[in-house]
Order: structure tokens, then C-alpha cells, then sequence
């Protein structure tokens, strides 16, 4: 199932959001400019590698906020930017701008350490903006349970239909609950969970409580 778009109309223009898109296709950009040592040398030098983390949480730590922008390929990026862009605007608008930046950050570095507790031993790094954009499905998923998303499911033929974003989503968080389990192969499972946890509990318990009235639909 893959949401095509959602029924919310934010207050505010997301500003955020779509400056975290443009940076991160910025970034993308650098790297298919880059021959591929430098890329490889790029994703070592600035992914999130469990074993190194762990080994110095202090010298590494940058690296949990810089492998939230690389990404390994054009379906990668593609596929976090447009969830991003689908159920970011609305948590911006309720969070404001400032501390939705801020959420979103602390979510991508909290995903990482979530993976790197399941993964201690790892020498891989993990890359990507998935551990932020799941924090921002958890928050969606706390604060807008009842509004409708567009799915798409290619069966036989592609069908449309809505979904409320507590089913769809909890589903989403299913998925990657059984499959960090059985086994993610090249996945960050763990770090999707991490953020989705992380998103909906700092909703949950006030950590971040909305500042704005709630959304208006269109």
C-alpha cells in the first residue's frame, strides 16, 4: 500500500518540510555527481556505523544527524521524501516550524540509536532519512488517527481508495515490526520502529505538545 496523498489542509505553508526535501535532494545530487569511491568513501565517512558509535558515542555522535541525508539510490530518496511530503506538513503546522525541526532531528537520531542498539556489532552504515520520517508518521499517527489517506494497491490493476491514518499506518508499523524481526537484510527495521516509537510518545506524553488549532479539511 502506498499513500498517494491525505486529506488534511495545513494552517501554514510547510516550510520545513520543504526545505528538508530540497536538502535532501541537494545532497543526493552531490552524491551522483561524486565517482563512486568518493561516494563509498562519503557514506563511511558520515553514515551511522553502529560499531564506531559505540565505541566512541562522543567523536561519532555527528553522524547521527549526517546519515539522515544520504541516501543509497533514487528509490530510496524518492520513497522517504514523498512520506515526508505527504504527512510532514500537518505535523509541522501543529508543532510550528522550530520545533518541528527540532523533532524531526532528535527522531532521525533516536531511529539511529535504536538501530544501533539491535545492531551493535554492525561495521555498516546506515544512511537515510527514514528513522526522521518514521518520528513524523508516529506524531501523524498520535495526533490524526481519523483522517483519510489515499492508497494506492497494484493488484491485478492499480485501485485507489482511503484509508484512516490509524489503520493505515499502524499497519505500516506492523510491517516493519515483523520484519525487523525475521529479518530486514540491508533495512534499518529497527531504526523505522525506533522513530516511529519515539514520534508518537513525545505526542503521547506532551514532550511536544501542538501549539496550533487542529487541521482544517479540504
Amino acid at each position: 500500500m502506498f499513500p498517494l496523498a491525505d486529506v488534511n489542509r495545513p494552517l501554514r505553508p510547510p516550510l520545513v518540510v520543504k526545505a528538508l526535501v530540497a536538502l535532501n535532494a541537494a545532497v543526493f545530487f552531490v552524491e551522483l555527481l561524486a565517482s563512486p569511491a568518493a561516494r563509498e568513501a562519503m557514506i563511511y565517512a558520515y553514515g551511522f556505523v553502529p560499531r564506531l558509535f559505540w565505541a566512541d558515542p562522543l567523536g561519532e555522535g555527528y553522524r547521527l544527524v549526517t546519515s539522515q541525508f544520504l541516501h543509497g539510490g533514487f528509490g530510496h530518496v524518492l520513497g522517504n521524501l514523498w512520506f515526508l511530503w505527504v504527512f510532514g506538513d500537518n505535523v509541522e503546522d501543529r508543532l510550528g516550524r522550530f520545533r518541528f525541526l527540532l523533532f524531526y532531528l532528535l527522531g532521525g537520531a533516536v531511529a539511529a540509536l535504536a538501530q544501533g542498539v539491535f545492531d551493535a556489532g554492525s561495521s555498516a552504515p546506515m544512511i537515510g532519512a527514514s528513522g526522521a520520517i518514521s518520528a513524523v508518521l508516529g506524531a501523524y499517527w498520535r495526533m490524526f488517527p481519523n483522517a483519510q489517506v489515499l492508497t494506492l494497491v497494484w493488484l491485478v490493476l492499480p485501485i485507489t481508495f482511503y484509508l484512516p491514518a490509524g489503520f493505515y499506518l499502524g499497519y505500516w508499523a506492523l510491517i516493519q515490526f515483523v520484519s525487523a524481526l525475521f529479518g530486514g537484510g540491508n533495512v534499518a527495521f529497527w531504526a523505522h520502529l525506533g522513530g516511529f516509537v519515539w514520534g508518537w510518545a513525545v505526542l503521547r506524553y506532551g514532550l511536544f505538545a501542538p501549539v496550533t488549532p487542529p487541521f482544517r479539511r479540504g
